[in-house]
C-alpha cells in the first residue's frame, strides 16, 4: 500500500466520548481531515447510517473481505461483531489529498500505529472513571442492559492499553478535551 498521508487514531472505551471529539475535528477544514468508515458485521444502532457511520455488511461478507487481504486491520469485537478498516477506504482518503481520522477499537487502534508508525498519530480518550463511563453509556439510551456491562467489562481490560498510546487524553472537560485534541492534531498535520 501506497505511503501518503498522515493517520490520526482516537480510540477508547466506549462511553469516552471519542466519536464526539473526532466530530468535532472533522468540522476544523484546516486540518484536511477525513473520516475513514469502519466496516462491521453488526446491526445498525438508533440513527446510524450505512456508508457514513459505518459499512454494514453480513458477517458473511466481512469473512470473505477477510480472507482476500482487504483490510488494514480487523477484530471481532464482540461475539460475531467484527469491525475492521478495508485498504480501500485509506486509499480512497488518501487520493483525496486529505488526512485520515479513525474512531476505532483500541487494538484496531494500535495495530494501525503498528503499520505505519511514522505516520499515526494514536490518542487514547478516557473517561474520569468507569462509573463516569458507565453514567454515559446509559444516559445515550443505545443498549440493553446486558450490552452495557459487556462494554463496561471491556472497558476495564482497554484500559491497560492506554500506556501504548502517543497520548492519553482525558474526557472530563468535552470543550477542554476537544481543544486539547485540536491542538495535538493541528501540530502533527504540520
Amino acid at each position: 500500500m501506497k505511503k501518503e498521508g498522515k493517520l490520526i487514531v482516537f480510540s477508547a472505551p466506549s462511553g469516552s466520548g471519542k466519536t464526539t471529539i473526532v466530530h468535532h475535528l472533522l468540522r476544523k477544514s484546516e486540518l484536511n481531515l477525513d473520516f475513514s468508515i469502519s466496516a462491521t458485521s453488526r446491526e445498525k444502532r438508533g440513527k446510524e447510517i450505512d456508508g457514513k457511520d459505518y459499512y454494514f455488511i453480513s458477517l458473511e461478507e466481512f469473512q470473505k473481505h477477510v480472507k482476500k487481504g482487504d483490510f488494514i486491520e480487523w477484530e471481532e469485537v464482540y461475539e460475531n461483531n467484527y469491525y475492521g478498516t478495508l485498504r480501500k477506504e485509506v486509499e480512497r482518503i488518501w487520493a483525496s489529498g486529505k488526512n485520515v481520522i479513525f474512531d476505532i477499537d483500541v487494538i484496531g487502534g494500535l495495530s494501525i500505529k503498528n503499520i505505519f508508525p511514522e505516520q499515526t498519530l494514536a490518542i487514547f480518550v478516557k473517561s474520569p472513571s468507569i462509573d463516569e463511563m458507565e453514567r454515559r453509556l446509559r444516559n445515550r439510551n443505545t443498549d440493553r442492559e446486558e450490552k452495557i456491562k459487556e462494554r463496561v467489562k471491556k472497558a476495564e481490560k482497554e484500559l491497560k492499553f492506554a500506556k501504548d498510546f502517543d497520548v492519553i487524553l482525558v474526557n472530563d472537560n468535552l470543550g477542554k478535551a476537544q481543544e486539547e485534541a485540536y491542538n495535538l492534531v493541528k501540530e502533527f498535520v504540520g
